[in-house]
Parts: C-alpha cells; structure tokens; sequence
C-alpha cells in the first residue's frame, strides 16, 4: 500500500520544480568549488599537495549540512504543498490507504529525493576532481560515499520534523522559516558540543567517532518521524 502511495506521490511532483532543486544543490556546491580552485588553483594544489583528494572533499563538506538543511526544507514544503494547493490531502485520505501509509510514503519521497541529490554531488565531485588533473587511481570512494550519505542521516530527524510540520499545517510559513533559520545559525553552533543537533551532520563527515552522530540521527529521526506519524493520525485533515 506504501509503494502504492509512493508511486503515486512521484507523478504528483512532476513540474513541481522539486528535480530541479534535486540537481540545483549539487552542481552549486560544485561550481562554486570550481570557482574557488579556478581563483586560486595553485595555492590550493600547494596548499592540499599531500592530499588534492582530500583536500577537494574537505572544502566541500563545509556546505553539505547547510545544503540539507535548506533541502529538507523546501522539499518537505513542496511536498507536502502539492496536496495543500488542491486539498487533495482529505480526499486522498478518504479513499481506502491507511494514514500510515500516505505519511510514511511522503517521508519515503523526500528521502530518495535527497539520496538523487547526495549521489549527485559525490558524482560531481569525482568529475571536478579528474578535471582538476586529480589521479583517477587515488580517488577515495569510502569518503566520497560518506560525503554524500552520512550527513544525510545525520540530519534525518530535521527531515521527520519539517515533513510533520509541512503537512500539519496549510501555511507553509512556520516550517520554511524554521528550517531557513537552522541553516543560517548551523555554521555559528560548532562552538557548542559536539551533540548539539545541528552539529551532527558535520561531525558525522569528520572525526574519530563519525558512526555515533550518524546512528544519533537515525534514532532521533525515528523518533519525531513516529511521533508525526501519531499526530497525523489523530488530526482532521481540511
């Protein structure tokens, strides 16, 4: 019934301008990292010689939270306003699927929009790289994989929390401020423990102990997703 449900929320974001965020996000990152190697290329190359790789990556990840974040942000909006624009969502409801399943299938939606995108990006990166005269034989794939993915669950539990709030309420107004406001201050919160929420996604990318933050993620994220599930479940639907 979920893949059914899933299936059908696919054809509803047909020219929605949701794929196009989908590609958006990454080839941002990555041109502005051609941009940034372009002004300064050989400062960079001189600056990451042990490591062009690495180097490449590290430069990167420092947007990759601030990109999902707006991400699961406007996706969970777009989503969720898809049924708002219409009010489909209490006739969807009326036809024999389970709330369960129109909740979950969303949440399933926004999830694999997000995964097209972080393989994007990793994709991407890999072609900035081999332009930049990178050896093809070195490329890190254990770190381009976590670079695309970790962050992702990382930040699982924003997704649960706007996707809840996005189709709560009609007015989109609460959950896009809420999370354009998490992406502005998550640079200004590394000063704060390393547990602090919006820092798990970066340490998810780095340090000794990136499983912990990502396995943070998935459990919290499972958390809000159940307790949206429930208030979904209980709520009149307009």
């Amino acid at each position: 019934m979920m893949l059914r449900s899933l299936s059908s929320d696919f054809l509803k974001i047909r020219r929605k301008g949701i794929w196009f965020l989908i590609f958006l996000a990454p080839i941002g990152l990555i041109v502005m990292q051609a941009l940034n190697y372009g002004l300064r290329f050989d400062w960079m190359m001189k600056e990451h010689a042990s490591d062009p790789w690495g180097g490449l990556l590290e430069n990167i990840s420092v947007f990759v939270p601030i990109a999902l974040y707006l991400g699961c942000t406007l996706i969970s909006s777009l989503v969720a306003n898809v049924e708002h624009q219409v009010s489909s969502l209490k006739q969807l409801l009326a036809l024999p699927i389970s709330r369960t399943a129109v909740f979950s299938a969303k949440f399933l939606l926004c999830f694999l929009l997000l995964c097209v995108s972080c393989v994007l990006l990793s994709a991407a990166t890999v072609i900035l790289g081999v332009s930049f005269g990178f050896k093809p034989g070195s490329i890190p794939f254990p770190d381009l994989a976590r670079l695309g993915f970790y962050p992702l669950l990382a930040v699982l539990p924003l997704l649960a929390l706007q996707l809840w709030l996005s189709l709560a309420y009609r007015n989109q107004a609460l959950p896009v401020s809420l999370g354009v406001t998490i992406s502005i201050i998550s640079p200004f919160t590394m000063n704060l423990s390393e547990w602090f929420p919006l820092n798990w996604p970066m340490f998810g990318l780095f340090g000794p102990h990136r499983e912990w933050f990502v396995a943070a993620g998935l459990v919290v994220g499972a958390v809000i997703l159940l307790i949206g599930l429930v208030h979904f479940n209980r709520k009149d639907v307009d």
